[in-house]
């Protein structure tokens, strides 16, 4: 079963998980997120089915996410505003993603991986 694979080509860490995709065989559907940015009812179904609070949706590293101020921010916004900040800017997001029906995977922990997707 093909996942679907959301990342950033110019991120490091989205570059070594698609290699790990590629090295064991998985077949993926590739999504940029700064091209296709995530939707709030997606968000909402990914952080829902992920189990993750909603802060580690969060890409605290990025330049935007520190431009914004968003460290205090996030301890104190409500969910439903904390969807509408991480749907203004798919670079707001944590990456890469990976979807499939039954789970969804966020950043890149390799063996995290390997127990949940092969």
């Amino acid at each position: 079963m093909a996942v679907t694979f959301i990342q950033y080509p110019k991120c490091s860490t989205c570059r070594k998980a698609k290699k790990w995709l590629q090295d064991n065989n998985i077949e993926f559907n590739e999504r940029i997120i700064n091209e296709d940015n995530p939707k709030k009812e997606e968000l909402s179904l990914w952080i829902e089915k992920s189990g993750l609070p909603i802060t580690k949706f969060f890409n605290t590293s990025g330049r935007l996410y520190k431009e914004l101020n968003l460290k205090d921010k996030i301890k104190v916004a409500s969910r439903e505003e904390l969807i509408d900040i991480l749907a203004s800017d798919g670079m707001l997001v944590k990456r890469p993603i990976v979807l499939r029906d039954d789970m969804v995977l966020v950043g890149f922990k390799e063996e995290q991986w390997e127990g949940q997707i092969k």
